[in-house]
């Protein structure tokens, strides 16, 4: 006969194992740092891909002998590589910019608990702050006017979305504002239909949520019948909303992670338009930041050329001359001046590069204004690639 095997055992040894792991991770993460300190004085980039590469096929080889799979190996570590390249940068970030670096922020986003906004400036400050003091507001304006006045240190903004693109309404206000872009964040948008009481999809006759959701879940809404739809100020008033009404016959689109907080249940799972949905959002400043010269950077740029031909075309050129690249280019009417634009220009590169430093003055002459609005790291770690034949 077979031993009988007891459940409540074989949880526990798994708990023991999970705690081992974490402590494990934890050292590891702190001899990562240690790496960051190492290149403080050699100016060596954060990341190495070709060794990133050479360790991933390594730990993918020994897996196999201990039967995991190839996959799921790359998945875990591509995960721990990621939390390492960004905790090393924000480190040589607190080095860069000492005199910003304190224990507490304060910070203001769209909504209240739950909404993205929330969710992003909370995973965005979590490797850098030990507490966050939190400041909802309705408007994006009034999010730009809490930094300007000094009631709070940062600004999180959602600027352009995979789904719905970019965000006009930011864009803007980014004309008149004296602030700066000090930092990025791509936050993953999960949208699900969400309800405060046991309930069926076909109960559902009033959806509640902030006008951007509902763009990006229009093909799911569109198979539904005999739906109100309800437009919120945010994703957070929303679900704060459908929470108070405990009515089976009311939903709310948003995350599962924000509904929590609300008490709310997941009635349907990934209804947005595409699978893969992420809004980038910027965190604005009083004060511009350096940025260490180890860590990747965006430098954003606004500029108008007035109707002068061919002005925009010159200014590109610039860039493609000096090998900078351009990663977002954006077109915005100013107000009061019919058929006049300004642009908004992102490219990868630091603004104390001599190549960008370069193409600015040599954009200036083509332009009638042109102003940085910041220079931040790129947040976005893209994931190290590995051959087929190594899977």
């Amino acid at each position: 006969m077979s031993e009988k095997l007891d459940l409540n055992e074989i949880r526990q040894e798994i708990t023991l194992l999970d705690q081992d792991l974490l402590a494990l991770l934890a050292k590891r993460r702190a001899l990562t740092l240690n790496v960051a300190k190492s290149k403080v004085q050699q100016i060596r980039p954060i990341r190495d891909q070709q060794r990133e590469q050479a360790l991933l096929i390594r730990l993918i080889k020994h897996g196999k002998i201990l039967g995991l799979d190839a996959h799921y190996v790359t998945s875990v570590f591509q995960t721990i590589i990621e939390d390492s390249v960004l905790n090393q940068q924000a480190y040589l970030q607190t080095l860069a910019n000492p005199d910003i670096q304190v224990p507490t922020v304060s910070v203001a986003f769209l909504g209240d608990k739950g909404s993205y906004s929330y969710l992003a400036s909370h995973r965005y400050f979590s490797r850098r702050a030990e507490k966050i003091i939190e400041s909802g507001c309705q408007r994006f304006s009034d999010i730009l006017h809490q930094v300007e006045s000094g009631q709070v240190d940062y600004g999180m903004l959602p600027i352009e979305n995979t789904s719905s693109g970019s965000i006009n309404e930011v864009y803007d206000l980014l004309q008149h504002t004296n602030l700066f872009i000090v930092g990025e964040i791509t936050q993953p948008i999960e949208h699900c239909l969400l309800t405060s009481v046991n309930t069926s999809l076909d109960k559902i006759k009033t959806i509640y949520a902030h006008g951007q959701p509902f763009a990006q879940c229009s093909n799911f809404l569109d198979k539904q019948t005999g739906i109100r739809i309800e437009y919120c100020d945010s994703t957070a008033d929303a679900m704060a909303q459908v929470a108070e009404l405990q009515d089976e016959t009311i939903a709310v689109i948003g995350s599962e992670e924000g509904g929590h907080l609300y008490q709310l249940h997941a009635l349907e799972y990934s209804i947005a338009n595409q699978v893969e949905n992420h809004s980038r959002f910027i965190l604005v400043a009083r004060k511009a930041i350096d940025v260490a010269e180890q860590i990747p950077a965006k430098t954003a740029i606004i500029l108008s050329t007035g109707q002068k031909s061919g002005a925009l075309v010159e200014c590109l050129l610039v860039l493609k001359q000096k090998g900078i690249n351009m990663c977002k280019l954006e077109s915005r009417p100013i107000q009061g001046r019919p058929w006049e634009e300004m642009f908004y220009i992102d490219v990868e590169a630091n603004l104390k590069s001599f190549a960008l430093q370069e193409a600015i003055n040599e954009m200036t002459p083509h332009t009638n204004f042109i102003k940085v609005l910041g220079c931040y790291p790129i947040e976005h770690i893209s994931p190290t690639s590995i051959p087929s034949s190594a899977l």
